[in-house]
């Protein structure tokens, strides 16, 4: 996977003159090494069409989304793979569903979807790593994902757009989930149903992994036809 070069600078001498270098994205934005590779050039692709089709420069998308411009120039470049974070801000700011970002146009609708070659996000450290259950080919008003976050580990979100609704159940490990500032204790087999748009996050105190499946369901005004 192309990588950012996050930590790296170079400036270029003209005669005298030292070119200032380009800002780089922070570290926080990029995803670990385990995301999928193939996610690059599709993020990339779909951020420069949506962008563009709203009219909106880099500068604008980065205050509407709080994404840096260097990141946002990076991923549309192909060069660097977005945190889940990351995308749920984009996807915020242009008034879209996740899967607006990770939705490959060009390709058809597959009747398996092999873990081998399965959608993966991360997030900047690897510790959460979110799985893709359904097919990537069209913009679903329902996503269905498979979660995984490491012991003593948070993965926190930002609030979703209104209507938007997440069902989730525990497969193993303890989640303590917090919405809104009320926490939430749950165990394996246990599930809840909550309304996403309020800031939450997703807490495993506990030394062993949390394994989660999750369904993400938006209003219908938050899928349109793009």
């Amino acid at each position: 996977m192309a990588r950012s070069g996050v930590g790296q600078r170079q400036e270029v001498r003209e005669g005298h003159r030292v070119t200032p270098p380009l800002p780089l994205p922070s570290a926080l934005e990029v995803a670990s090494s385990s995301a999928s590779p193939d996610l690059t050039p599709v993020v990339g692709s779909n951020l420069r069409r949506l962008r563009r089709k709203r009219g909106l420069s880099l500068e604008r998308l980065s205050h509407a989304s709080g994404v840096s411009r260097a990141m946002l120039s990076q991923i549309e470049l192909g060069k660097s793979t977005p945190t889940i974070n990351v995308i749920w801000k984009i996807a915020s700011a242009l008034d879209l569903p996740f899967s607006a970002l990770i939705t490959d146009r060009r390709s058809k609708p597959p009747a398996v979807m092999r873990a081998s070659t399965a959608r993966v996000l991360t997030s900047h450290d690897g510790a959460f790593v979110s799985r893709a259950l359904f097919p990537v080919d069209q913009l679903r008003l329902a996503e269905f994902y498979e979660l995984h976050l490491a012991p003593t580990s948070v993965e926190r979100a930002e609030a979703h757009p209104a209507g938007t609704t997440e069902n989730l159940v525990v497969v193993g490990g303890i989640l303590n989930l917090v919405i809104g500032g009320e926490r939430h204790r749950l165990g394996a087999g246990d599930a809840i149903l909550f309304e996403a748009d309020v800031p939450h996050e997703y807490r495993n105190d506990g030394q062993e992994p949390l394994h989660m499946f999750l369904v993400m369901t938006y209003g219908p005004r938050d899928a349109p036809g793009t």
